[in-house]
């Protein structure tokens, strides 16, 4: 028999849940999201059960993000078996961003698109010196979605505009200085790590295990990001890194036009909106109406064939400039979708509302 790919377990009051794809690099399908779920919604009413840990197994990582190749080929046939992923994917990035119990996530290794949507909105996120972490849409022609455009938006300052544009991977320093993160444990410390977590309080296992965190190289770049991302459009970003006169700000700027040019501008529009959104559950909303928009793009495509499929690198982007990117063109991303609305947010205020 193969073995699940997402392990279940206990270890005395502690629910255990492995993402266990490791050849993957645990990347998520929609059935793992599923367990994941039902998991979280049957341990919420469990007294037996007094904190949640996610782990990835494997060496490489946590998860390296959604299973893409799944997505291009639903998008080349016309597909809805992405919708569907993504409507209970981002259904479970809510729920574990409001799980009233403790949800600790080991963000050790790659963690990558919907990794970090099932890590990065627990309640405690623990990450290592191995631990990158990283929105990398933009280079498949996507746009960072699972709640994504929520934690860039409000990382300080543009460190998160940069993030997203470039693709930039973030160390475990940097992850916490942009909020991606909680703690720093050593590598070599997370078995006995799980075992205080599994014998004991969740707090008191913080205090035993974790470290001061590294310092974050990112933050230490913030005078020229802040200055150069500020800037309400992906043209003038990319002119103000060249003129910075700092060479990683120019490295920035070609990182930037090897992108998506589409995929680019609008992400700078979702990041943008996503900062005037009160909730997690409201950008999410947005997200999937920009996620079905992206399904229909060609440039989601080109992007997976160019850099996982075919691997040529040599994506063929259409428009293939930023200036051929239109306002109108980018505005058709976030169209409301009518009956086919995520519907979080509205469910949100419904709830509280009855409360």
């Amino acid at each position: 028999m193969s073995e699940p790919e997402v392990v279940v377990e206990r270890a005395g009051t502690l629910g255990r849940i492995v993402l266990n794809r490791p050849r993957a690099i645990n990347a998520l399908n929609h059935a793992m999201v599923q367990t994941i779920a039902a998991t979280l919604l049957e341990w919420a009413d469990d007294d037996s059960v007094h904190a949640v840990l996610l782990t990835g197994a494997g060496e490489r990582g946590l998860c390296a993000g959604g299973d893409i190749v799944s997505i291009y080929h639903d998008a080349r046939e016309g597909g809805s078996g992405s919708a569907d992923f993504w409507r209970d994917e981002y259904v479970l990035n809510a729920a574990i961003a409001r799980y009233r119990k403790p949800y600790v996530a080991i963000m050790d290794g790659i963690v990558m698109g919907g990794g970090v949507g099932v890590s990065a909105h627990g309640g405690i996120r623990v990450v290592t010196e191995r631990s990158t972490i990283g929105m990398p849409e933009v280079g498949i022609g996507f746009v960072p979605d699972v709640g994504g455009t929520y934690l860039l938006s409000r990382a300080p300052g543009e460190l998160g505009t940069h993030v997203a544009l470039t693709t930039a991977r973030m160390s475990a320093g940097d992850a916490i200085a942009c909020g991606f993160a909680d703690h720093f444990v050593p590598s070599d410390r997370l078995p006995e790590f799980e075992e205080a977590l599994a014998g004991g309080s969740v707090e008191d296992a913080i205090a035993r295990f974790a470290r001061p965190a590294p310092d974050s190289e990112l933050a230490a770049e913030r005078s020229w990001i802040d200055a150069a991302y500020a800037a309400d459009s992906v043209e003038e970003i990319v002119a103000n890194l060249r003129d910075s006169g700092v060479p990683e700000a120019a490295a920035a700027a070609e990182q930037i036009l090897g992108k998506s040019p589409t995929a680019a501008k609008v992400t700078l529009r979702a990041l943008r909106r996503a900062r005037g959104l009160d909730t997690l559950e409201a950008v999410l909303d947005e997200e999937y109406r920009v996620s079905l928009a992206c399904l229909q793009s060609r440039d989601l495509v080109e992007g997976i064939r160019a850099q996982v499929v075919e691997k040529d690198r040599n994506p063929a982007w259409s428009p293939p400039t930023l200036e051929e990117v239109t306002a109108e063109h980018v505005d058709r991303f976030f169209e409301p979708l009518g009956d086919a609305e995520l519907g979080l947010g509205a469910a949100l205020v419904s709830g509280e509302e009855q409360r």
